[in-house]
């Protein structure tokens, strides 16, 4: 009678929802501030979520104590209404944070999937929609959101579209190059002997593939975004007063800078700098994540 043996199990490879969060371990201990930006990243999904819940006095509640100093009772003092400064910069958040996640969802989804189509057809495909990002190019883009914006109507959606369309060129252009870098690969050529149709190795062999890298971009484009939309509101462009906006506030604000009630505008203008800033250092800190060279 033979002796059975027991022989252990191999190791298995761990998931990848293991190694997104050991990169994320890793990301925030070589780079502090990318700890630190992912803590006022939280802080401001906070804000969005919500906003009116934790703010000590409603957004629109006027009172009589117009343009009164930072104080006790209002930290970040009051404005021309009397209105809470420190409410109002905090539920601004949702408008500035929803508006740069719809329209950087958009471009990215549009982007990544014509320019990987131009990518790896090739030919007249890839002239239409080279042609296409060329014309948006040829503009200025903050001058392009204005104008489509004005011929549109400046409501919450048509700025959600202008800032999309202005981000569209980024997405298209980097997909297009990392498809066209990787349609002749082995893996796609296998894909492709195996019987695979285009739409199929698009979707599941070369898409895939280039997410990590354009998530980068889209973590750099939300700061833009934000910044793209609190410039048209300070023009006169965007979300219509009296909905709390940062670029809103900080025109309104605009109008005090010489008679001494800087309050009003430096808050939400400070916030609106530290939603840029942490987008920032967060794309820096994917970087590192996605960059097999930085950890070896």
């Amino acid at each position: 009678m033979t002796e059975q043996i027991n022989v252990p199990p191999l190791p298995s490879e761990p998931s990848r929802l293991v190694n997104f969060w050991r990169g994320l371990v890793y990301a925030m201990r070589s780079n502090p501030l990318t700890a630190f930006a992912m803590v006022l990243f939280l802080l401001f999904v906070i804000a969005a979520l919500f906003g009116e819940a934790i703010a000590p006095y409603g957004p629109l509640t006027t009172s009589s104590n117009t343009l009164q100093p930072p104080s006790w009772a209002h930290p970040f003092g009051t404005d021309q209404l009397g209105r809470d400064v420190l409410s109002r910069t905090i539920v601004a958040a949702r408008v500035d944070f929803g508006i740069a996640l719809a329209a950087v969802g958009i471009s990215f989804v549009l982007g990544l999937w014509l320019g990987a189509a131009a990518g790896y057809f090739g030919g007249w495909t890839d002239r239409i929609v080279g042609r296409m990002v060329d014309t948006i190019m040829a503009f200025p883009l903050f001058v392009l959101a204005m104008g489509i914006v004005a011929a549109l109507g400046n409501t919450v959606w048509n700025i959600v579209y202008a800032t999309a369309i202005i981000n569209l060129p980024f997405y298209i252009r980097f997909a297009r190059a990392e498809v066209n870098s990787r349609r002749d690969a082995g893996f796609v050529e296998a894909a492709r002997l195996s019987g695979n149709s285009a739409a199929r190795i698009l979707s599941v062999h070369l898409i895939p593939n280039i997410l990590p890298p354009m998530m980068v971009q889209v973590s750099l484009n939300l700061g833009w975004a934000i910044l793209n939309a609190a410039g048209l509101s300070f023009i006169g462009l965007g979300v219509r007063p009296p909905t709390p906006e940062w670029g809103i506030m900080v025109s309104e604000g605009a109008n005090y800078i010489f008679s001494g009630e800087w309050w009003v505008f430096f808050f939400p203008g400070f916030a609106l700098v530290l939603a840029v800033f942490c987008f920032n250092l967060l794309g820096d800190g994917l970087r590192d994540m996605i960059d097999p060279k930085g950890r070896t």
